[in-house]
């Protein structure tokens, strides 16, 4: 079959979605199948940065494409890239020829739209990955109002992309009942979690002692928030308790990534003198186990409003290293799920957002447990989310029904 791939970011990129998307390109690749992949020609996160053009890649033509890049500090500037990216994907689909299957994620927001109305002009199948539901996010982050002339125009071009999908793909089941809520049936939507980078990431001792002294942090308990900072993801509870944990030198708040609001965290910490919060960028992706590794507890966030409608999958990569997590959030989620799911062992801490105290208590009592650091054991959870068991399935998803007829 001839795959055609859509979404802003891929690799090189160390995004979440574009390592995903490339895990599933080199996967369709190996059962056999030509894959083209239409994606940006810059970096998401550091735009400066610029990739080939045209370029072959583990047998994978990879076409990117030039856009506007005004930066993200203003909502203008965001709204401007993206329509941006998605005119000029727009004249690059309309040279392409058809392909048996079209398969599209949500970076940009709604560049699904592109992809459904190119397999209804050129034909194929369209498939729906669905990373996060925009317009639904931008409404309940404040960006949009909802019920607004632009919010009803963006829900219809969602609601077509779903509607005109072979298959919807919801990375969970709370997702899944957000995409039926808006008339799509229900047997139209499979739930399919992103899986871990289990090739690349596993507990590395060694990895996390040159990662904790090269940042002076090697006696220090660490806690780390690593990924992207956005609003969907509010770290005010976490700052807060780094804030009321000032006198305690032994405890570090390391926040990797990038994103809109990383640079919040960094005027947090200034304003309020805070040597106990560091502020690194995104790791390289050979790196990320023993980034990873060298937490002595992570932080998974996630907004009350964005149930099923973001879904932070950093926690498939930490239940792989088998790392304590304390998750900061509502208490209905696919994240308490999974907790629930890890039983005893103090390796899985929950608190609501707001919660200061909670966060503080949590972690003062594993920092004076006098418990290692190191690898908890969550082999049956870990398997379950692991790419070997999570890619097959999403490939047989697009294989199942086979090229259209010509």
């Amino acid at each position: 079959m001839r795959f055609l791939l859509l979404n802003q970011c891929f690799h090189p990129d160390v995004m979440a979605t574009a390592q995903q998307l490339t895990d599933l390109a080199v996967g369709l690749r190996e059962k056999g199948h030509e894959v083209t992949v239409v994606t940006s020609d810059r970096g998401y996160d550091n735009p400066a940065q610029r990739f080939p053009r045209r370029e072959t890649w583990q047998g994978i033509d990879i076409i990117r494409i030039s856009s506007l890049s005004l930066g993200k500090q203003r909502r203008w500037r965001r709204a401007v890239n993206f329509a941006s990216f998605m005119t000029t994907c727009s004249l690059r689909l309309l040279r392409l020829p058809k392909f048996d299957a079209v398969v599209a994620l949500t970076s940009p927001p709604l560049i699904s739209f592109l992809g459904s109305a190119f397999t209804r002009l050129k034909g194929g199948k369209f498939y729906f990955w669905v990373m996060d539901l925009n317009p639904d996010e931008a409404v309940a982050a404040g960006w949009l109002r909802d019920g607004s002339a632009s919010a009803r125009f963006l829900q219809r071009l969602l609601r077509s992309s779903l509607e005109h999908a072979e298959t919807v793909i919801a990375l969970d089941q709370f997702m899944k009942d957000r995409i039926v809520a808006k008339g799509i049936a229900a047997e139209s939507v499979t739930v399919l979690a992103p899986w871990a980078h289990d090739d690349k990431v596993w507990f590395d001792q060694k990895g996390r002692e040159a990662f904790r002294q090269q940042h002076q942090m090697d006696q220090s308990f660490v806690v780390m928030y690593a990924g992207n900072h956005s609003p969907c993801h509010p770290l005010d509870t976490l700052m807060e308790a780094a804030h009321r944990l000032t006198a305690r030198k032994d405890i570090v708040f390391v926040f990797v990534g990038g994103g809109s609001e990383q640079q919040r965290v960094r005027d947090f910490a200034e304003a309020h003198g805070l040597d106990n919060i560091r502020c690194l960028p995104y790791q390289r992706f050979e790196d990320l186990a023993a980034t990873l590794s060298a937490a002595d507890l992570h932080t998974v966030v996630m907004g009350d409003a964005f149930v099923g409608i973001v879904h932070p999958s950093k926690i498939y990569n930490l239940v792989t290293i088998g790392s304590p997590f304390l998750y900061v959030g509502p208490a209905e989620s696919h994240i308490t799920q999974i907790a629930g799911r890890i039983n005893g062992g103090g390796s899985a801490f929950v608190a609501r957002n707001g919660d200061v105290e909670a966060v503080v208590d949590h972690i003062v009592r594993l920092s004076t447990s006098g418990r290692q650091a190191g690898r908890h054991h969550f082999p049956a959870i870990a398997n379950s989310f692991s790419r070997q068991t999570l890619l097959p399935q999403m490939i047989e998803i697009l294989e199942a029904e086979g090229p259209e007829p010509s």
